[in-house]
């Protein structure tokens, strides 16, 4: 193939631009990406390589070299993996197949200081290379391909890419970045080998550079030893030495890894930049071997919601780098999690259709499971600062220095962590039934007597109010919505405490949570109230008498309002309210189906039960109005709004308000 020149994706172009012009915020990120796709490029030979020995051809020593040629203002990147064809190079850095990329560029176009971490987490890490060069040369050769079938990609960061055929004897890729006046500090052994070190030291591949030593400088004149010297400097020596551990973290001893080593790592994996929640590393042993290093973010990303989405963890088998996003290591409700498993029992050629089906698997996946659930609990109990207590017999339990300075170090995590996966967390209750108690002992809420998300369900039963049978909550889309919603008034009148509800997932997860410890969860929108305990007896009476008076006039509004509502009754949930929607017991509530219907998802049409406040003065105007089927209808819609829904025909509701005011 002669020399030709492409353009770029259009997504490729608008990406470059915000690169070369946006990301100073850490700019020696681009070395970490780049060093990280080399590697990569490495694993994947040794994963093809297992069924294709040939692909090394004769070279099984795996590695990246970094060079740098201040006279040439270059700085290169060469790693002998998988290589590229020709088509690979124009298809891999002249498009983003990725899914997210709008999202991505559509976050750095918001922000002119963007962290240059999104780069990593989109899989575009190669362009981060034009934040110090004004042109990056890329030349390839895949592993199995002739020597005069390499490539050669050439951009200056602009609209397109050059492409053309060169001989290449050696496998792999180098990237070669041609350095801005402003990146000329990146072509010195001191600030690479730095970097290295402090991004990419536990690459499991020997990072090499070639050794420096110093040199004095020429004498001026020779024969004058006091005439002066030319100044000195670095020069290489031409033998080349590794400059990062290079060696698996996870495969050594927890008592030689330091929390910062532990750290750093993260942040490689993760390309995130904040350090971690927490972290848990592990060696399993037993009829299943396996090493697990495992870690809980600090954030959210952007796509956490994407249930499509892959999980976090890395699979390798005896250190050898299998694959990316090992779903089946985890289950989904623990998808923000990131980490590796190192297994020593699965086979060096295992599929992703053999994960689903091992049995060494599901027991990596369900000691996983236990032991990042166990991290969440820790962070749980140690959430708050301990205070000292005094027993009965007036011994004070003082606390420790250490458990005092532990403690600080903790405390506030999990909120944090519950307010960036909570909602996700929720997902585990239909998912994992195995570890459901544990999963609910979790979750966290909102309550109708504190706005923080703070209630467990523990919390809510250690002040339940004596007789009271029955864990109350109530769904709805926000928390404005959920506190002033009109069934919850005969329980703020008897001050009984309900857990608000609002994330979306909620309504669908408690219908697998029917208890508590043994104590029942009941919503306050669905069936008829009942108090139990908390309901006197003359309140119950008050409330049949009532119901048999009302007979007649709740036939009529059975009539008025047979297309709408399933039943009509009069109810001893409302104070202050005309009126308000309530589902039958174990039905779908009206949030969910709206929800579902917004989804684009197919919905049953829910009927609910309108129920009346027969001491209300608009119930009282009822009966005998002339207007009684437009009051029907407007109390109807009224009740629908409180709940944050919509009247099926707002112009008819419009319509008949407008009439009565006039």
């Amino acid at each position: 193939m002669t020399k030709q020149t492409l353009s770029f994706q259009a997504e490729v172009a608008q990406l470059l631009h915000l690169v070369t012009h946006s990301l100073y915020s850490n700019k020696e990120i681009f070395l970490r990406e780049l060093i990280s796709n080399a590697s990569d490029a490495c694993d994947k030979l040794r994963f093809e390589a297992i069924n294709d020995g040939g692909l090394y051809e004769n070279d099984t020593d795996l590695k990246v070299k970094v060079t740098f040629d201040k006279d040439a203002r270059t700085l290169t990147i060469t790693d002998n993996g998988i290589g590229m064809s020709t088509q690979e190079a124009i298809d891999h850095l002249g498009t983003i197949a990725k899914s997210g990329t709008k999202d991505f560029v559509s976050k750095l176009s918001g922000d002119q200081k963007a962290d240059s971490q999104l780069i990593g987490q989109f899989g575009v890490g190669f362009y981060s290379g034009f934040i110090v060069a004004d042109k990056i040369t890329v030349e390839s050769r895949r592993a199995g391909m002739k020597a005069d079938e390499g490539v050669r990609w050439i951009s200056g960061g602009a609209g397109d890419f050059e492409v053309e055929n060169i001989t290449r004897p050696e496998r792999g890729t180098s990237v070669i970045l041609h350095l801005r006046d402003d990146a000329m500090d990146y072509a010195s052994a001191w600030k690479v080998k730095g970097i290295i070190n402090k991004y990419s030291d536990h690459i499991s591949l020997p990072i090499m550079m070639e050794k420096e030593e110093w040199k004095d400088g020429e004498l001026i004149n020779p024969s004058d030893e006091q005439g002066g010297r030319q100044p000195g400097g670095m020069v290489k020596t031409g033998e080349w030495e590794t400059v990062n551990k290079a060696n698996a973290i996870w495969a050594r001893a927890k008592k030689d890894i330091t929390a910062d080593e532990y750290t750093e790592f993260y942040k490689q994996i993760s390309h995130d930049f904040e350090p971690p929640l927490a972290y848990t590393h592990n060696r399993v042993e037993g009829s299943t071997e396996y090493t697990q290093l495992l870690y809980i973010p600090g954030k959210a990303p952007m796509d956490l919601y994407n249930r499509e989405k892959s999980a976090g963890v890395k699979l390798y088998v005896k250190r050898v780098f299998i694959m990316d996003d090992a779903e089946a290591l985890l289950p989904t409700y623990l998808r923000f999690v990131k980490g590796v498993v190192d297994s020593s029992d699965l086979p060096l050629n295992v599929s992703r259709e053999l994960l689903q089906e091992s049995r060494d698997v599901k027991a990596i996946r369900e000691g996983c499971t236990k032991r990042v659930l166990g991290m969440l609990e820790d962070l749980a109990k140690n959430d708050k600062l301990p205070e000292a207590t005094t027993s009965a017999e007036g011994v004070t339990d003082v606390v420790s220095e250490e458990d005092k300075a532990e403690a600080a170090a903790n405390a506030g995590k999990f909120t944090k962590f519950y307010n960036e996966f909570g909602a996700v967390l929720k997902e585990g209750l239909g998912e994992d039934y195995a570890n459901k108690d544990r999963i609910a002992k979790l979750l966290r809420f909102a309550s109708s007597t504190t706005d923080t998300v703070s209630v467990s369900f523990a919390d809510y039963k250690a002040r339940m109010k004596d007789g009271q049978e029955a864990i109350y909550y109530i769904t709805a889309d926000n928390a404005a919505a959920a506190k002033n919603s009109p069934q919850l008034e005969v329980f703020k009148k008897k001050g009984i405490e309900v857990l608000l509800m609002t994330d979306r997932v909620d309504e669908w997860a408690l219908n697998y949570l029917q208890d508590f410890d043994g104590t029942p969860l009941q919503s306050v929108a669905k069936g008829a109230v009942d108090l139990g305990k908390l309901q006197d007896e003359t309140e119950k009476k008050a409330a049949e008498e009532a119901a048999e008076a009302f007979k007649p006039l709740l036939a009529k509004l059975k009539e008025a309002l047979k297309d709408k509502a399933e039943d009509v009754r009069v109810t001893t949930r409302l104070v202050d309210s005309p009126a308000c929607l309530v589902v039958q017991d174990h039905g779908m509530s009206t949030q969910l189906a709206r929800m579902l219907k917004q989804a684009g998802q197919a919905a049953p049409d829910v009927k609910p039960v309108l129920e009346v406040n027969a001491e209300h003065p608009l119930v009282k105007k009822l009966d005998g109005s002339v207007h009684f089927n437009d009051l029907a209808h407007i109390l109807f819609d009224q009740a629908l709004l409180a709940e944050g829904g919509l009247p099926a025909d707002p112009a008819a509701y419009v319509k008949r308000v407008n009439a009565l005011l006039v």
